[in-house]
């Protein structure tokens, strides 16, 4: 080290610290723990009683996604979840039956009905969110008092707002389903008293329009789509074989009669005979008696007497002649019959409705590729012939049931289809999901163990090195200085004469000595400390 200047030494020292450093570094980061994610979309109180647990356990853990999830130790995921989940953590933002479970003394019977509906809500809620489709639901309750002192009660009713995740939707049987689970989860509630909503305020669910008739709802429009794509299919099913697959593209539009029509006839037959016809009622009156004559003849005393004693007989004949001279009157009898009969009149009524939605209409348009056929080697396109059109029109006419009279119209045409080549090319090995996970796993101990080598070759090296040539140097030198300090100087003596044309001679002590100022100039700093050592009486 004392060989070594300044500068030598400071990179030596920084290298060292460097390298340091980095091998600390890694040992660090080495032993760092891996943390996964332990719940997520967690709301405020949901997340303060699960880190309230997590410290009372002992497990350390994160936040991350701006507070909305928790990150413990990828090894301890598990075993925290389980052991959070025996104390009913997460309870999640929705409250269900739960309620009732944390009811007061004195709760009145108001609080009781509303705990209970919140309840009820909480869990139509819960059901609904286990939908894959749905993120978030919200469901309201109209549930009236039910009193028995009214002739007529009102009916519940409900409203569910669905949020539905990013490109999700709900077709009809979701839909239906949901509506369904409410309906029946409430006494009395009618399906069409549930109205589903989305996060835009959009009607999903369609209610019935009181049979007017008026307007397409979605079970009209649907029917309409299933009719089109059924024709549709039949098309491509009967011309596929013909002119091979994907050569041929169908396209069906119907119109369906959806209208509702009723009518009511009453019809009557004619009069019939008594025998043939039905009595509806029946009445027959019958009476009989007697009346008295007036009295004829002379007047006088005789007539002015009282009659006698009634002498007719039972069954009601004449009465016999009174005596004669008896000017007084006669008994005459009477008989009446009414007979009232009533007939059932024929009569026939008939009422017909008619909801059949019957197609009005059928429109077809089909277009059909090129013929490809080999010639010479070559693969090349042909149009087809007017007779192939024409059979395959007359069998697309037969296969969607071609009716002149009712408007239908077909219409086939032939042309080439428009091939768009896609250049699919490889995704590169440095843009796969498996090399980039790969790299990231080993990018901080490649890292690590390439700034050490960098900080080796560039700091430590070069200046132990250097260290290890001023050593070897002065070594030479002493070695070279103590040969010269051991040899015997001649004395000195006059040169010998010298012969003209002849170069002069080099002395040993000449050779030694431009040997010692090469030196000197080569190294002085070991020179220097060689003779500051002579002076100070140190040995070599």
């Amino acid at each position: 080290m004392s060989t070594m200047d300044r500068s030598q030494r400071m990179r030596l020292g920084v290298g060292i610290v460097l390298l340091v450093a980095v091998v600390l570094a890694a040992i660090v980061l080495g032993r760092q723990q891996d943390y996964r994610v332990l719940f997520a979309n967690l709301s405020d109180k949901d997340g303060g009683a699960i880190v309230a647990q997590l410290t009372q356990m002992n497990v350390p853990y994160k936040h991350a996604d701006g507070g909305g999830a928790i990150l413990i130790p990828a090894d301890r995921v598990h075993d925290v979840r389980l052991r959070l989940a025996t104390q009913g953590l997460p309870k999640g933002s929705v409250t269900g039956f739960e309620l009732m479970e944390t009811s007061r003394f004195g709760v009145t019977q108001f609080q009781e009905r509303l705990n209970f509906q919140r309840g009820l809500e909480g869990e139509l809620t819960r059901s609904i969110q286990a939908l894959a489709s749905v993120q978030g639901a919200r469901v309201h309750l109209a549930l009236p008092n039910q009193n028995g002192f009214f002739r007529e009660q009102q009916k519940p009713s409900a409203s569910v707002l669905v949020s539905l995740h990013p490109g999700r939707v709900l077709d009809r049987a979701q839909l239906a389903g949901i509506v369904h689970l409410v309906a029946s989860s409430v006494p009395e509630l009618a399906p069409s008293a549930v109205s589903v909503l989305d996060d835009t305020g959009k009607l999903l669910s369609q209610t019935p329009d009181g049979g007017n008739g008026e307007g397409v709802d979605a079970q009209q429009l649907l029917y309409v789509q299933q009719i089109e794509q059924q024709y549709a299919r039949r098309i491509m099913d009967i011309l596929e074989p013909v002119v091979g697959r994907n050569n041929v593209k169908a396209q069906v539009s119907a119109e369906v009669d959806f209208s509702q029509t009723e009518s009511t006839s009453e019809q009557y037959r004619p009069n019939q005979t008594p025998d043939a016809t039905t009595i509806r009622s029946q009445q027959v009156v019958e009476s009989s008696g007697s009346a008295n004559r007036t009295a004829t003849g002379v007047p006088g005393a005789v007539a002015n007497q009282p009659p006698g004693a009634a002498a007719a007989p039972i069954n009601g004949a004449n009465p016999a002649p009174t005596a004669a001279g008896q000017q007084q009157g006669t008994e005459e009898a009477t008989r009446k019959r009414e007979s009232i009969t009533n007939y059932e009149v024929d009569k026939t009524v008939r009422v017909t409705r008619g909801n059949n939605w019957a197609i009005k209409r059928l429109s077809a348009a089909v277009v059909v590729n090129h013929q490809s056929a080999e010639e010479r080697g070559k693969v090349v396109t042909k149009a087809l012939s007017p007779e192939q059109i024409e059979q395959m029109t007359a069998l697309v006419r037969e296969t969607i049931g071609y009716n002149r009279e009712r408007g239908d119209s077909v219409n086939l045409m032939n042309a080439l289809f428009q091939v768009e080549k896609t250049n699919q090319t490889d995704l590169p090995l440095w843009k796969q999901a498996e090399v980039i996970d790969l790299a990231r796993s080993f990018a901080w101990p490649l890292g690590a163990l390439l700034l050490a080598a960098l900080i080796i070759l560039g700091l430590v090296r070069p200046a132990l090195k250097s260290m290890g040539s001023t050593r070897s140097n002065k070594t030479a030198t002493a070695n070279q200085l103590d040969a010269l300090e051991a040899d015997q100087p001649a004395r000195p003596a006059l040169p010998p004469p010298v012969k003209a044309n002849e170069p002069p001679e080099i002395t040993p002590e000449q050779i030694r000595m431009e040997e010692a100022r090469a030196l000197a100039k080569a190294n002085p700093v070991a020179v220097a400390n060689i003779l500051k050592s002579w002076v100070n009486g140190e040995t070599a």
